[in-house]
């Protein structure tokens, strides 16, 4: 009985052995799948952290970039808009410049009329000296001449000296002093009074070197007036009338300037086409492609 029991323990302790070893087995296969896992996991959480810098990364260099790119936008921006600026300016000091050169030139004029008044006076001033000393010199001739009467005793009938009717010559105007009174009115802002002069100039004297000016000035008397179209009608009569004068190029410019002011943008350009062409090396001409280059900006807005 004893035996058997023996028997059993043993029998049982070796179960228990078994089991124990199956059992570690186990446990050390658990370990080892618990530490392949948790390397894993880690592995796993490494690269999903090196794939979310990489994403953060990019997406602060594309925001970077995005920056970039609005700024570049925002500078070109105001690069056109300086740039226009520029060209606006520019074009506003090329007209200021003709405009400045055109009162010069004018100004030189009225110094040219001036001088020729003052030599017409000074001629009227010899002429009257010359008649003066001829008067005198006959007044001293006839007091110096003696007496008929003392040479001779005998009486003869006083003959009464019997003058020519005095003729009237008729008075001369001076081209010269009509031109500059009419650019005198001109010049004070007297539109209408110095067009009646100019047109009374041009009546007068149609064929003296003055009458293109003349006539241009009458066309500015419109355009000072904002009458454009009285203007445009003007200018033209200059050109077809005075085609060889120095206000030609201008009359043309102002001509286009004039349709512009109408709202006629086409009829403006092939004016200031046609100024460009017949005048190409003319400050007028310079001016003209500056307009049609602003035009041509403003009709692609």
């Amino acid at each position: 009985m004893k035996r058997f029991i023996v028997i059993v323990l043993l029998f049982l302790a070796g179960c228990i052995t078994d089991d124990l070893e199956v059992m570690k087995a186990d446990i050390n296969h658990l370990k080892k799948d618990s530490f392949d896992i948790k390397k894993e996991t880690s592995e796993t959480k490494s690269a999903f952290k090196t794939e979310i810098a990489e994403i953060k990364e990019k997406s602060a260099k594309e925001d970077s970039l995005n920056a970039i790119r609005e700024g570049m936008v925002s500078l070109r921006s105001e690069v056109s808009g300086i740039s226009k600026d520029l060209q606006s300016l520019t074009g506003r000091f090329d007209e200021n410049k003709y405009f400045i050169d055109k009162s010069l030139k004018d100004k030189s004029s009225e110094v040219d009329l001036l001088r020729a008044q003052i030599t017409a006076l000074e001629a009227q001033v010899k002429e009257m000296q010359s008649k003066l000393s001829s008067k005198t010199d006959t007044d001293a001739a006839l007091k110096d001449k003696p007496d008929v009467k003392d040479v001779k005793k005998e009486k003869k009938p006083e003959i009464e000296e019997t003058k020519p009717p005095e003729t009237k010559t008729p008075e001369v105007k001076d081209p010269v002093k009509a031109y500059g009174a009419a650019y005198t009115s001109f010049r004070d802002k007297k539109y209408k009074e110095a067009r009646e002069k100019f047109e009374a100039f041009l009546k007068e004297f149609p064929k003296e070197k003055l009458a293109g000016n003349a006539q241009f000035w009458i066309a500015e008397t419109y355009y000072a007036e904002e009458d454009y179209a009285g203007a445009i009608v003007e200018y033209d009569a200059l050109l077809k009338n005075y085609p060889k004068s120095e206000k030609a190029p201008g009359s043309l410019l102002k001509q286009g300037y004039s349709f512009i002011e109408m709202g006629d943008k086409k009829a403006a350009r092939g004016i200031l086409e046609q100024l460009k062409e017949k005048y190409p090396k003319s400050k007028e001409a310079a001016l003209a492609k500056k307009k049609i280059e602003e035009m041509n900006k403003k009709g692609k807005k």
